[in-house]
This record gives structure tokens, sequence and C-alpha cells, in this order.
């Protein structure tokens, strides 16, 4: 029964170990997938990657792996490779494209002139580009698809259980990673094809925005007279207590402070403190953002007039 699940599971070869596909390759070959083949420019971030893997799988039972041999093997063993040598894949019933954004159409072309065996699937992992740019493999009978965690990768190692993922694509493409989700633990939904750029903006907003914003407090703090080290200790508690109040109440519930409150001396003395000590991109980022929040909190009398003036 063991090795009849196994061979249920379809053999992957993943294009791109970078912090993404390598953290996939890690995670699926310890829910017992057989990872054929790590892809990366250059060959030791390849044989870095494939090395995780082969622990990954040491630590359910699997017998340890081979890096770097050529590509006649046993479905055990991990080929690390480098870009150049995408020709050397060896046979798989899934390609994971994990590639930045402006590489998946060039991989997609080189993919074409590699003869696999009938019907593979190819799945990419970008957030803003939609299956359309595997079109070329699908003209040669595979199934494409993308899909895409909602969450932060911040290295190799990171863990993407209980992640959301998008997916869409051909048929059974998506079937696929939809199965790969639930088998990773997370929970996959479905992005119109038209519409992964948005649904991508919005990720760019919720995460890599937020970042950006997280900085420029701490920027205000270190003017205050904190050293940086103390503001973000000092400010992530209350990035946690406003996450938390996301989790269980809509944004114009969970929105607190000055601008729920419609306090308007508050606003003022912000903005005073922030033209003094010259914070430019924070004051144009308080105006803006507080509108938004007034917006939130149905009180735009007084404070949107003095936030126009901004």
């Amino acid at each position: 029964m063991p090795g009849r699940k196994r061979k249920e599971k379809p053999q992957v070869a993943i294009i791109g170990a970078g912090r993404l596909g390598t953290a996939l390759a890690v995670a699926l070959a310890a829910k017992d997938y057989s990872i054929r083949a790590l892809v990366a420019r250059r060959i030791e971030r390849a044989r870095k990657a494939a090395t995780l893997v082969a622990k990954a799988g040491i630590a359910v039972g699997k017998p340890a792996t081979s890096v770097g041999k050529p590509a006649t093997r046993s479905d055990a063993e991990v080929s690390a490779l480098a870009a150049n040598q995408i020709g050397l894949l060896p046979q798989a019933d899934l390609v994971l494209i994990s590639v930045p954004d402006d590489q998946i159409a060039a991989v997609a072309a080189r993919l074409t002139r590699h003869n696999f065996d009938p019907n593979p699937v190819a799945l990419h992992t970008s957030g803003a580009l939609s299956s359309e740019v595997l079109a070329p493999l699908r003209a040669q009978g595979w199934s494409v698809g993308s899909f895409h965690p909602l969450i932060s990768v911040p290295d190799a190692k990171a863990r993407i259980d209980g992640a959301f993922w998008s997916v869409e694509g051909d048929a059974r493409a998506a079937r696929l990673a939809r199965k790969l989700v639930r088998d990773l633990g997370g929970t996959s939904f479905s992005i119109r094809t038209a519409e992964k750029p948005l649904y991508h903006a919005a990720a760019v907003m919720t995460s890599g925005n937020v970042t950006a914003l997280f900085d420029v407090a701490l920027e205000m703090l270190v003017a205050s007279g904190l050293t940086r080290k103390t503001a973000r200790q000092v400010l992530q508690p209350l990035l946690v207590s406003t996450v938390n109040n996301l989790q269980t109440k809509d944004p114009s519930e969970a929105l607190t402070g000055t601008f729920s409150r419609g306090d308007v001396e508050t606003v003022q003395r912000h903005l005073a403190a922030l033209k003094q000590h010259k914070l430019a991109d924070a004051l144009e980022l308080y105006c803006r953002l507080g509108k938004r929040s007034l917006k939130l909190a149905k009180k735009q009398a007084g404070i949107t007039r003095i936030l126009d003036r901004c």
C-alpha cells in the first residue's frame, strides 16, 4: 500500500531553486513526493537545495538521495542542474516553474524543445502572471496552470503549510494544483485568469507595502530618539495586535486610534511633527492613508480638509 500511494503522486521537477522553489521542494519531499530535479541559475544553489530535499526525505524514512549526478538514476535521486542544463531534465509528470516573472516565458520556450512523456503538467508560481504565459507548452499537449501562495517566504527553509493558494489554469492542471495544496496543508481558491495582476497587487499591498510602511514608522521613531533596534521591538506587538484584530473583524471595526475617533487636534499635532522633522515620505503616506482611515471610520468632515492641505 505505501508503494502504491507513492506511485499515485506525480514525479516533480522544479525549475527555480530560490526561496519558494526550494521551500516547495522540501515540503513536497516531506509529503512523500518524488523530486526528480532541481534547477537553479548556478549549480551550487541547485546542489544546496537538493541537499535540503534529501534531508526532508530522510526525515520521513526515505533513502538518502544523490546530488548532482547525470539524469539516469532511480526515482529516489535528485538531479541538481544549472539553468543552462534544462535539456538534461529527467522525465517528470509535473514541472513547477518558480523563477522570476520575466523569465517564465523563456523557460516555457525551452521546455517546448524537451521531449517529455505524453500529457505532462506545468505550473508556475507567479502571482501576477496567469497560465497564459505557458501557452506554448499547452500547444504541445501540456496541461498548464498557476498556483501562488499568499504567504511571505523570507528564506528557503520557511514553512509554507497553512497558506492560502490562488489556483487557475487548465482543468487538469488546476486539479493537480489543488491536490498539491491539500497535501501541503493549505487551502486553494480560484482566480479568474484575467484578474491575476489585480489579485497580486492586493497581495503586495498586504505584505510588501506593509513592510515598507513599517520601515517608514521605524524612521519616525528613530527621528524621535529611539535606536532602530528598539523601534522594531516596540512596534512589533502593535502590528501583531492589529493583525489579530483583522482576523476576527472587518477593517471598519478593527480600526482604532486617532482617525477612528476623529481627533482633529491630534492629527494637527502629527502633521506639525512630520513637517518639523522633514519626513516627506511619512507625511505623504500619513495624509493618503489617513483619508482612507476616515472613510472606514465614516468621519470625514474637518480632518479631511486638513489632510487635503498636506
